[in-house]
């Protein structure tokens, strides 16, 4: 199988394609005239949310690589009792509090959020994963350094307005009838020609393909972090092909990986190694697709404007996003 699945990566490899310095990858595939074409498909005006909440109750485990985010308060309404004694502490930052008090009736209240950039609703940069000691387009694995990566760093498609084009949605489940997938499930090629043809849409090149499977909702239900994580189903690394073919340019899933956690014969994460490392194409992971999925069902349309830029954070690996689609 490892051969197999290396194979595909010779087939689908995208170096050089866009030029031997470039860091975008299948985002190339996002053109002036594809992002214009998208905005025509926002005809009733309206905007449905993607992105999951950015709480300390997501599905990343205490005992995991990653921790949900820790929202805490820098200043709040109780400090406004506290402007006399501000003054006194000494120093400089409470002392121009105190003095902005002093001064009129204004309050106000500031935080801050310490999470992984990976923790909740995200895109993967392309400097993510690696495999031969080599990134996508040849980049070496070590221009990702501990001060960040060098090369493929998520400012590089900050920089082009982010991941904005048509948004093309294939609902798996409510195609096979169901809430949600049952773990473990893999979602090949066909499926994903069935569901085509049952929504009766077309794909173009340059989409970016979110694809419903019910999971976050066995989540939502079992708050069981680990559980979710291990028992996910998704897109088989057999999908890999079909992207490059359909000339998708990002895919998103509502799960935890994109593609379906339990090792297809031995390999761990291969779809990941195919697309991020091969192709250049970036993977949207746990996202929330059941508004949009109710919304699609109810009106048959199933493609839309979808707007998911990147922070522009230098030299990052990944990026938390907020993804809207408005149709």
């Amino acid at each position: 199988m490892t051969e197999e699945w290396r194979k595909a990566g010779e087939r689908v490899r995208n170096w050089g394609r866009w030029g031997d310095d470039d860091q975008l990858g299948t985002l190339n595939l996002l053109t002036p005239e594809r992002i214009a074409y998208a905005a025509t498909r926002a005809v009733r005006g309206r905007a449905i949310q993607l992105g999951i909440p950015f709480d300390a109750y997501g599905p990343q485990s205490a005992g995991g690589m990653r921790r949900n985010p820790v929202h805490l308060m820098a200043i709040d309404g109780g400090d406004a009792e506290l402007a006399a004694q501000l003054a006194g502490w000494g120093g400089p930052q409470e002392a121009q509090v105190a003095g902005m008090y002093a001064r009129g009736p204004m309050r106000f209240n500031d935080d801050y959020v310490m999470m992984p950039l990976q923790a909740a609703t995200q895109w993967d940069a392309l400097s993510h994963v690696y495999y031969d000691g080599l990134l996508y387009n040849g980049y070496p694995a070590a221009s990702v350094t501990s001060l960040g990566a060098t090369r493929l760093g998520i400012e590089q498609v900050a920089e082009r307005g982010g991941v904005v084009g048509r948004g093309v949605l294939l609902d798996v489940a409510r195609h096979h009838g169901v809430d949600r997938l049952a773990a473990g499930t893999v979602v090949g090629p066909h499926d994903l020609d069935a569901v085509i043809a049952a929504q009766g849409v077309e794909l173009r090149p340059g989409d970016i393909l979110v694809i419903r499977t019910g999971w976050w909702t066995r989540f939502l239900e079992t708050r069981r972090q680990s559980e979710w994580f291990s028992g996910s189903p998704g897109l088989s690394w057999r999908c890999a092909e079909w992207l490059h073919e359909h000339e998708i340019a990002a895919v998103a899933l509502d799960n935890p990986a994109v593609e379906v956690m339990r090792p297809e014969d031995g390999v761990m994460l291969p779809l990941h190694m195919l697309t991020l490392r091969d192709m250049g194409l970036p993977l949207g992971e746990i996202w929330d697709l059941e508004a949009l999925g109710r919304d699609c069902a109810e009106d048959r349309v199933y493609d839309f404007l979808l707007c998911a830029p990147a922070l522009r954070i230098p030299g990052a690996v990944g990026t938390p996003i907020s993804p809207v689609a408005i149709k």
